[in-house]
């Protein structure tokens, strides 16, 4: 299968249809549109086996489509955080410990 740009943005916009954040379900925890199935519940399921066939069989519902929406979700979430390293302080030979 070849994606052209087209196609990777049409994906893009379906796996952000998919996840939803509104306060009135489940205290805004983005979770899969028309379910109340939490983006992180996916995750901590397939962190445990990434077998996908107990997932489904649990929630009969949910589509590949969806697991794929899950993992976009979190990868943009890492995608867009910002990291600062951490500066140590050690004391020189010279210097006397505090």
């Amino acid at each position: 299968m070849c994606y052209t740009t087209a196609t990777m943005a049409t994906k893009q916009q379906t796996y952000q249809d998919r996840i939803i954040v509104d306060p009135k379900i489940l205290v805004g925890k983005p979770v899969i549109k028309g379910t109340r199935i939490p983006v992180e519940l996916v995750l901590e399921r397939l962190e445990e086996d990434v077998d996908t066939k107990l997932l489904f069989e649990d929630y009969p519902q949910l589509t590949p489509e969806d697991i794929k929406a899950c993992l976009w979700y979190a990868k943009e979430l890492v995608r867009g955080e910002e990291v600062y390293p951490l500066q140590i302080h050690r004391p020189s030979q010279h210097q006397a410990p505090i």
